[in-house]
């Protein structure tokens, strides 16, 4: 084998592991970020398995929200508990968490509205409010994950990609899939604007 054969044998394994890196980063926005929920904003979701919906900024106006994408049969599902104990711990400080069940990675959510609600409940005790199964990227995202999105300047790239907003709505931080709600990132991003 020549050396100049021997690069492109390596070239794969270069774009895999740039891609690696890139699928499971955390992304942080400066704690003065760009304005997701502004007060002209309508991002009117609809709660999981439910017919009643309510505008996401109006809800959670004055509090800190951690939203995030999930999803029912993916490696980081266990990462419901860690949410939930979040939610747990910094709830009566004002935080408030929504989950979005998305089927937009690997159909790792195709399940029906009240399975996902049953498996949530059942299986992880989740009493964070959970919205509608929802698109998250692409240009069929829901109105909501797109202001989010260009607010970080990054979609989701999988599951449980967390987007953190501050009291005023303004985004505070970006953090991909492999970033712990309980890892010392969040926690210390969650607690400057408690």
């Amino acid at each position: 084998m020549k050396p100049r054969d021997a690069k492109f044998l390596l070239m794969p394994v270069t774009v895999s592991l740039v891609l690696l890196f890139l699928l499971f980063r955390p992304a942080m926005a400066g704690s003065q970020g760009p304005q997701v929920c502004a007060d002209n904003q309508d991002f009117n979701v609809r709660r999981l398995d439910s017919e009643q919906t309510e505008n996401i900024c109006q809800a959670y106006r004055g509090k800190v929200l951690l939203v995030v994408n999930t999803a029912s049969r993916c490696g980081f599902t266990d990462q419901y508990a860690d949410l939930e104990q979040l939610y747990a711990q910094y709830r009566d400080q004002g935080l408030e968490i929504a989950g979005f069940p998305s089927n937009d990675f690997g159909n790792q959510e195709p399940g029906s509205e009240g399975s996902i609600k049953s498996f949530c409940r059942l299986t992880y005790g989740v009493r964070f409010p959970m919205y509608a199964k929802t698109r998250v990227r692409g240009q069929d995202a829901d109105p909501f994950y797109k202001a989010l999105a260009q607010a970080a300047g990054t979609e989701p790239r999988w599951n449980f990609h967390k987007y953190l907003l501050d009291r005023d709505g303004k985004l505070v931080g970006s953090f991909g899939s492999s970033t712990n709600p309980q890892g010392r990132k969040i926690i210390e991003a969650i607690e400057s604007v408690l």
